[in-house]
């Protein structure tokens, strides 16, 4: 990999496996959104950026400061993405699950953010998941001022743990509201210590996570694969379900995919749901 400044943006050449589509359109995040050029812009890290894509090269906007200390681990750039989705040849279904996905990143996001976010999640869809967290921002975070645009950063759970479930009313986030505010005064009291967790075992952050109200197996996957960074985690939604039934049957175990488990789950999700079917 090699990146240079290029006036108000970072070029990144000779990186594998960075697809701004599939890596914003694949569940993980919530807070980037393509313009009709195929820009992304989103906040992330308490920062603005644009990211896109050309023949040769990834370009993400700011400072070489700002890539090296955000985006260069928010992107997981030191990871050989080829080799591990190269890895992943133990069927037929994987491998070609892999080949139609391949420029996805596992994106390292903020861990809070992440245990907010898929709370909001449940039984959701992506569009409304979307409108309720920007309407959390837009009421509770700080404003950032970028390119003339006013966006706002995610509030953290010291903020949200100040609240009640009426002063959540306006975001429309329904009976969220509750598990919301429970999960910050956890997080902000140090109950639950997100960085602990991601320093700890897989079982043990399964464990914590599910003893928040609202949070279930499926939910407590997502954090420890999108927030807590450990990648043998295997969230199971309704698309993985069919896929897993419809190629692998009963005694699946994701443990076949070795220390690459969450990404072969992103593969699979991102081709079973843009195929439609598993």
């Amino acid at each position: 990999m090699q990146y240079i400044q290029r006036d108000n943006c970072v070029e990144i050449k000779n990186v594998t496996d960075f697809d701004p589509v599939k890596i914003f359109e694949c569940g993980q995040c919530f807070r980037w959104n393509a313009d009709e050029n195929g820009v992304y812009l989103g906040v992330a890290m308490n920062r603005a950026a644009k990211v896109w894509k050309t023949d040769e090269s990834v370009f993400i906007s700011g400072t070489l400061e700002d890539f090296e200390n955000i985006w260069r681990d928010y992107f997981d750039l030191d990871r050989d993405y080829a080799a591990l989705r190269s890895s992943l040849n133990t069927d037929e279904y994987i491998k070609k699950a892999a080949e139609f996905s391949a420029g996805i990143r596992l994106l390292h996001q903020d861990r809070w953010e992440t245990l907010c976010s898929f709370i909001i999640s449940q039984c959701n869809n992506i569009a409304r998941i979307k409108r309720i967290i920007e309407a959390l921002c837009r009421s509770f975070g700080e404003p950032i001022f970028f390119e003339g645009k006013t966006l706002y950063s995610f509030p953290d759970a010291e903020r949200l743990a100040g609240l009640c479930e009426k002063d959540l009313e306006p975001i429309k986030s329904g009976y969220r509201a509750k598990y919301i505010i429970e999960a910050a005064n956890s997080v902000a009291s140090g109950k639950t210590d997100l960085d602990i967790l991601a320093a700890g075992s897989y079982d043990e952050a399964l464990r914590t996570l599910k003893g928040l109200s609202g949070v279930g197996d499926k939910v407590a996957n997502c954090v420890i694969l999108f927030g807590l960074h450990m990648m043998d985690a295997f969230p199971v939604d309704v698309w993985i379900k069919r896929a897993i039934g419809a190629n692998y049957g009963k005694g699946f175990d994701p443990k076949i995919f070795g220390d690459a488990a969450g990404l072969a789950q992103q593969y699979m999700f991102y081709y079973a749901r843009s195929q439609g079917k598993s």
